[in-house]
């Protein structure tokens, strides 16, 4: 029985799996029959890529593959590099387009080439001709001829789609013709295709015995012609001071009384560092973020930009070393970046960043910008004031001023409140009644004594006892003076160097100062950098303490390019000092460089070799006055909460003693309009004498004052209480 369902089971599988082989080719098939989708037309340019002579012209054609669709329009515009091409004319003898909407235009000024034309009814091709154009070559480097966004293909589906998803540029290489004279070479420009910063250009050719003379001539023309007068027979000439851009020197040579054919040789140099650029830090220069980002761009309009290189100097860390790993050795190298570096992680402290934009010819250009790892309760509290969310700083002063404003208001306050506080606990420590109350239990006693002390209510009073702080006057605080650093102008003294050129020696030139930290606190590194004329040269660094006359030397040595970078590795003390350099060659020293001022602020209070940093002062200070304000609220809270508690019996307690006397008084009516109506029975009986009409007189006079007294309502305790 087993046997036989494992038999069933195999045979269903088998027609299960047969079915969906038989499914999935039919589904291929349809597929196959179906019009493809997703596809989409491309634009490209042939050749895409080559060499060509300056003088000479080539052709470029523009293909289109509208990928088994059909279109009926496409717009071209595009885009060459008119300093190296010219563009003599597009040709439209030969184009899969049927009706141009507008002749084709093309700009040799701008480098813009327009193409827009239609087909009646569509097309699908896969290598559709659209235009050739053709170009000449002005001048040597590289070219682009590229598509620009605004090209579109039309599907031919009545909508008016866009298809077109992708295009191929091309990039030309473009060069002088080969040498048809002399051979020249060059040791300050060897490579014609690569740009230099050296003005002075030295040129060299190929002498033959044969060689009667030579012309040549310099200029801004790639393809010119030297006219035929010799020059002679030299073979080599220098060029000094030379203009930036691509300079052209041309020579022939006459053999026979025969001029031969001209060589073109091509100069380019490029002296003029890239164009400034800012420098920014993602989130911000001051940020709790150990990872920021830097992010920087320039440009430069003669060779372009290569490169950018990036160096990060610490200043000063929050552990007080001031080695990190960042800067091997204490010397902080440069390394090669993009214009969006991630630095890595960083330790709380501050730091320069330097970025430097090389161009083509070695030119750079070099921009700093300051950057503070701090910790999350320093994100608001830098040195020059309190900040608020990177946009608005407040300065210190202005900020302590307002605290303590803010504080006095506070004080007044509060003396204020307590003195309130002492008045309503000194009435109930009293038994102080308003002065309404007083006045009716005067009189009470009064009615009291002159009809006797019968069924008159006794009144009790609760004693209201409480304790508070005492403020007896407002206590102001002493403004603090924000902390200034002022700099004593000191005559300048140059301590004397020792060395000198000795006669007949050749003259080194000082140091090039690129770099330098002119104004740096006294918690921060002093650091300076350069270049010198000569690799692995010896520079010598004076660094003069204006105040105290105090004078010392640094000796770095250049590296194979001839950069050299100090870092101090100590602190400075704060006040102003002069800087000069010497280079230094064997025994051979250079004249001093350009003397340099520097200051350095006070940002910390020195003791010894230990700083207080003035944030720190002013975090501890800002803290100190925010708990004083703090307390003076809970102050305030505490006697406005005990007091109104207090007030609010007391006026209880007032209440319930004028219900009382109220009563008093209802009670003193009802005994007078008894002792009246035993008058008036007396009346009816027989004539009053004259003291009973005197009696019957003060009674009625009494109880018009009592129900007087007894119509008021209850007074306003509170106003009673504030009036006072």
């Amino acid at each position: 029985m087993e046997k036989l369902n494992r038999k069933t089971d195999a045979k269903r599988y088998a027609k299960l799996t047969r079915n969906f082989c038989v499914g999935l080719a039919f589904l291929f098939c349809v597929s196959l029959a179906l019009p493809q989708v997703g596809q989409a037309a491309s634009l490209l340019v042939s050749p895409s890529a080559g060499t060509f002579t300056v003088g000479s012209t080539f052709d470029v054609s523009v293909f289109i593959d509208t990928e088994g669709k059909s279109m009926n329009t496409i717009k071209a515009s595009m885009n060459f590099s008119p300093d190296k091409l010219q563009l003599v004319s597009p040709s439209v003898g030969k184009s899969i387009i049927e009706v141009w909407t507008a002749p084709p235009k093309f700009n040799n000024q701008t480098g813009i080439v327009d193409l827009q034309g239609g087909i009646p009814g569509g097309i699908n091709v896969k290598n559709g001709l659209v235009t050739t154009v053709t170009f000449r070559v002005k001048s040597v480097g590289s070219a682009i001829f590229k598509f620009l966004d605004d090209s579109r293909v039309l599907l031919n589906d009545g909508l008016g789609t866009d298809t077109l998803s992708k295009t191929t540029n091309g990039v030309y290489q473009l060069l002088l013709p080969p040498p048809a004279g002399p051979i020249v070479t060059s040791t300050t420009h060897p490579n014609q295709s690569v740009w230099y910063s050296n003005l002075n250009a030295v040129l060299n050719w190929t002498f033959s015995d044969t060689t009667e003379g030579y012309s040549y001539i310099l200029n801004e023309e790639p393809v010119g012609f030297p006219d035929n007068i010799s020059e002679g027979q030299r073979t080599n000439i220098t060029y000094k001071n030379l203009s930036d851009g691509v300079n052209y020197f041309h020579i022939k040579a006459l053999r026979d009384g025969v001029w031969g054919g001209t060589t073109h040789f091509a100069l380019q140099i490029d002296t003029t560092p890239p164009a400034e650029f800012p420098v920014e830090i993602i989130p911000s220069a001051r940020t709790t973020r150990k990872r920021p980002v830097v992010q920087f761009e320039s440009t430069d309009s003669l060779s372009g930009i290569d490169h950018y290189e990036l160096k990060l100097v610490t200043l000063r860390l929050k552990s007080g070393v001031i080695e990190d790993k960042n800067q091997p050795d204490g010397k902080p190298l440069f390394i090669e970046a993009t214009n969006s570096h991630v630095l890595n992680s960083l330790e709380l402290g501050t730091y320069d960043i330097i970025v430097r934009a090389y161009d083509k010819a070695g030119n750079y250009r070099e921009v700093t910008k300051h950057l503070s790892i701090v910790s999350t309760v320093f994100r608001s509290i830098g040195g020059e004031g309190l900040e608020i969310r990177n946009i608005i700083v407040i300065p210190w002063n202005w900020f302590f001023i307002l605290l303590i404003l803010i504080i006095i208001t506070l004080i007044y306050g509060a003396s204020r409140v307590k003195n309130w506080h002492d008045f309503v606990e000194s009435k109930i420590v009293q038994k102080l009644l308003p002065r309404e109350i007083r006045k009716k239990l005067d009189e009470l006693n009064k009615y009291k004594t002159r009809y006797g002390p019968k069924n008159l209510l006794l009144f009790a009073f609760i004693v209201i006892s409480g304790s508070f702080i005492f403020i007896s006057q407002p206590a102001f605080a002493q403004q603090q003076t924000p902390l200034e650093v002022s700099y004593q102008k000191v005559p300048l003294t140059i301590a004397p160097i020792q060395g000198g050129l000795v006669a007949g020696q050749v003259e080194i030139i000082p140091p090039l100062i690129t770099t330098i930290s002119r104004n740096i606190s006294n918690e921060e590194i002093f650091y300076i950098g350069g270049k010198t004329e000569a690799p692995q040269t010896e520079v010598i660094l004076y660094l003069q303490n204006l105040q105290t006359g105090e004078t010392i030397s640094q000796t770095v040595v250049s590296d194979k390019r001839g950069d050299w970078f100090y870092r101090h590795d100590k602190f400075l003390l704060s006040g102003n000092y002069l800087l000069w350099s010497q280079s230094k060659i064997g025994d051979l020293l250079s004249p001093p460089g350009p003397q340099i001022q520097i200051s350095v602020r006070a940002t910390a209070i020195q003791f010894g070799s230990s700083r207080i940093s003035y944030e720190i002062m002013y975090l501890i200070i800002s803290f100190v006055l925010f708990i004083f304000v703090v307390g003076l609220v809970i102050y305030i809270i505490f006697h406005l909460y005990h007091g109104r508690k207090k007030h609010l019996r007391f006026i209880r307690e007032v209440k319930e003693a004028e219900e009382s006397v109220r009563r008093g008084f209802a009670v003193l009516k009802r005994d007078i309009q008894s002792e009246f109506a035993l008058l008036k029975k007396i009346k009816m009986e027989k004539t009053l004498s004259q003291e009973e009409k005197l009696k019957e007189e003060q009674l009625l006079k009494d109880l018009q004052e009592i129900e007087q007294h007894i119509g008021k309502e209850i007074w306003d305790i509170e106003e009673t209480e504030y009036s006072r």
